[in-house]
């Protein structure tokens, strides 16, 4: 018997959850539990959590460009050991633009060039999706980072038809 994911909005006590759950998923860029909080509580709507019986395996959180309210940012998608090969990244983000509405069409975020598996999921999702996945250069590692940190790319997935959102059905076996 599969067990069933459970999707949902974060709670602020969730905030020291995420934060394990980011330690536990190297590379990604660990912030501070209070980001985390604030991720649980001020953008709590443009974010998603999925459980497995209670466990926290999957996280996603981002935000809606102020300047442009169609655009939804995805800052970060995670998940960790006991929710993979289960489709869920790709699921929470499904999930996660349903709830935002039909005024929500377009998806950005920014992926290292070394990360070809996150590379492959938003291709794979834009292809899903029925629509275009365009990558350009966005944060340069010497520019921006001072070589601290690998560039960033941006990947622009749009324009998204909420009605073929709605269209998604999920195996989740």
């Amino acid at each position: 018997m599969t067990a069933e994911i459970e999707f949902r909005t974060p709670v602020s006590t969730d905030g020291v959850r995420v934060h394990r759950l980011v330690e536990a998923c190297p590379p990604l860029d660990r912030n501070s539990v209070y980001c985390n909080l604030l991720q649980c509580t001020h953008f709590a709507r443009t974010a998603m959590v999925a459980e497995i019986n209670g466990e926290m395996v999957g996280f996603v959180s981002g935000f809606l460009v102020p300047d442009r309210p169609k655009v939804y940012f995805l800052w970060q998608v995670m998940v960790g050991e006991n929710g993979r090969r289960k489709g869920l990244a790709r699921q929470m983000i499904i999930r996660l633009l349903q709830r935002l509405g039909p005024g929500v069409n377009y998806l950005e975020t920014t992926v290292t060039p070394d990360n070809k598996a996150s590379a492959g999921m938003f291709r794979s999702l834009a292809k899903h999706l029925g629509t275009t996945c365009s990558v350009t250069p966005f944060f340069d590692k010497d520019n921006h980072f001072r070589g601290r940190h690998e560039s960033e790319h941006l990947f622009s997935i749009g324009p998204i038809a909420y009605e073929e959102l709605n269209k998604t059905i999920f195996d989740e076996t």
